[in-house]
C-alpha cells in the first residue's frame, strides 16, 4: 500500500497545464515516467503472480474473466500458435466491463511468425502504410529487402541513416482507413491476410465471440520515444464486435479511461504477447499508449521471444518456418521497438457502406495527427493529441 500511496503522490505533484484533463494528466505523468523508481508502482502488471492471489498495485480492481473454452478446438489454437484456451489467463477490471486482458497465450516460439510477419509481409504492398505520402509505390515496394542489411549490421553502425522499416510508423490491412475522414469505405480494401484472420476468430470466438469476421486491421510499429495519442475506436459501422490488440517486442504502458477525459484512467503493463479485447461498454472507450519502456538490460529482446519457432510445425498450421537469417532482423528491429496489431469488424453481417462521395487524399499521421503515433523525432512534427479524437 506504501508503494501505491507514493505513485498517487507522484502523480499529484505533476502540475496540471491550463484546461488539462484528467487523461492527459495522467498520460503526460507516464510519458515523463521513470523506469525503476516509484513512477511505476501503480502499473497493473496481469502477468505478475501477485495479480492472480489479489495483491500489489491496482489488484483490488483486478477480476478474473472467463473464456469460452469449448469454442475454440485445441488443435485449432495449436494451428494458430496459441496455447490450449484452457491454459490462458484471462483477467478484467472492475468498472469496465467487456474488457479482457489475456497475458501472452501463445506457445513458445510462436510469436516469432507474427513479428515476422509483421516487418516483412504485411508492410508489402498492396497495404497502406505511412511512408506513401511521401514516397512512390516503387520506393515503399518492398520495405524488408530494403531494410534487412541495415537492421542486420544495426549494432556495428549506429551512425547509419534510419531504414525504411524503422521509418514506419503504421500499416492499413483490409478495409484501410482514411486518417483524413476517420471512415472505411468499400472502395478502398485489399485481401485481408488469412492467417491473422484465424488467429483473430479463434481469440475472439474464445472470448465469447463466435462469427468475428476480420476486416479491418492497423499495425502500430513504436519506437522507445513513441507515443498512441488519446483516442476512441469509433469509425467502424458495427460497434457490437470486439477490437483485439496483439502486442510484441518492447513492453508499454496503456491507459483506460471512461467515456470522457475527464475520468482518469487505469494504468497497465503490454508485454510482448498480451492481448488485449475490448467489447461491449469498453469498446468505445478513450484509451492511449503514453510510454514505450526500454529493456531494463538495456537493448535486448523479452526472454519470451528467446525461444526459437520449432522447425516441426502441424501439417496444416498457418504459421510458416521462420529462418535464422530473418529472425536476426527481426530481432535487431525489436530490441528497440514494439509493434501492435489491432484487428476489427467492420460490418454487421449483411451491411453495406452508406453511399457517399468519394473521399478526399489520406494523409500521413507523422505530420498530421490527433490521435496517432508521435515517435518524438526532432525532424518529425509532433503529433497533436486533438480533444475530440
Amino acid at each position: 500500500m506504501g508503494k501505491m500511496a507514493a505513485v498517487v503522490g507522484s502523480v499529484a505533484t505533476v502540475a496540471a497545464e491550463p484546461g488539462e484533463d484528467a487523461f492527459r494528466k495522467l498520460f503526460r505523468f507516464y510519458r515523463q515516467s521513470r523506469p525503476g523508481t516509484a513512477d511505476l508502482g501503480g502499473v497493473i502488471d496481469f502477468s505478475a503472480a501477485h495479480v492472480a492471489r489479489g495483491t500489489g498495485p491496482g489488484a483490488h480492481k483486478v477480476l478474473k474473466s472467463q473464456l469460452s473454452v469449448s469454442s475454440v478446438s485445441d488443435y485449432d489454437a495449436y494451428r494458430a500458435g496459441l496455447q490450449p484456451v484452457s491454459k490462458w489467463q484471462a483477467y478484467g477490471l472492475q468498472g469496465y466491463p467487456g474488457f479482457i486482458f489475456i497475458p501472452n497465450p501463445f506457445l513458445p516460439g510462436y510469436q516469432w511468425h507474427w513479428v515476422k510477419q509483421c516487418l516483412k509481409l504485411y508492410s508489402q504492398k498492396p497495404n497502406v502504410c505511412n511512408l506513401d505520402k511521401h514516397m512512390t509505390k516503387e520506393e515503399t515496394h518492398d520495405l524488408w529487402e530494403q531494410s534487412k542489411e541495415f537492421l542486420r549490421y544495426k549494432e556495428a553502425n549506429k551512425r547509419r541513416p534510419r531504414s525504411l522499416l524503422e521509418k514506419l510508423r503504421w500499416v492499413t490491412l483490409g478495409y484501410h482507413y482514411n486518417w483524413d475522414s476517420k471512415k472505411y469505405s468499400a472502395d478502398h480494401y485489399t485481401p485481408f491476410p488469412s492467417d491473422l484472420a484465424f488467429l483473430s476468430e479463434q481469440v475472439a470466438a474464445a472470448c465469447g465471440f463466435q462469427g468475428f469476421q476480420a476486416e479491418a486491421g492497423i499495425l502500430n510499429y513504436y519506437r522507445l520515444d513513441s507515443t498512441l495519442g488519446i483516442h476512441v475506436d469509433r469509425s467502424e459501422l458495427d460497434h457490437s464486435k470486439p477490437l483485439l490488440s496483439f502486442s510484441f517486442g518492447q513492453s508499454a504502458i496503456f491507459l483506460l479511461g471512461g467515456l470522457k477525459r475527464d475520468e482518469a484512467p487505469t494504468a497497465m503493463f503490454m508485454h510482448s504477447g498480451d492481448i488485449m479485447v475490448m467489447s461491449g461498454f469498453s469498446r468505445l472507450l478513450n484509451h492511449a499508449v503514453p510510454r514505450v519502456l526500454p529493456s531494463p538490460k538495456g537493448e535486448s529482446l523479452p526472454h519470451c521471444l528467446e525461444t526459437p519457432l520449432p522447425a516441426d510445425l502441424p501439417r496444416d498450421s498457418i504459421v510458416e518456418p521462420c529462418s535464422v537469417e530473418d529472425w536476426q532482423v527481426c530481432a535487431s528491429y525489436l530490441k528497440t521497438a514494439r509493434v501492435n496489431m489491432t484487428v476489427r469488424q467492420v460490418l454487421a453481417m449483411g451491411q453495406d457502406f452508406p453511399l457517399e462521395p468519394m473521399e478526399g487524399n489520406k494523409r500521413d499521421i507523422t505530420t498530421e495527427g490527433f490521435c496517432h503515433l508521435d515517435d518524438g523525432d526532432s525532424q518529425v512534427k509532433r503529433a497533436r493529441l486533438n480533444p475530440d479524437c
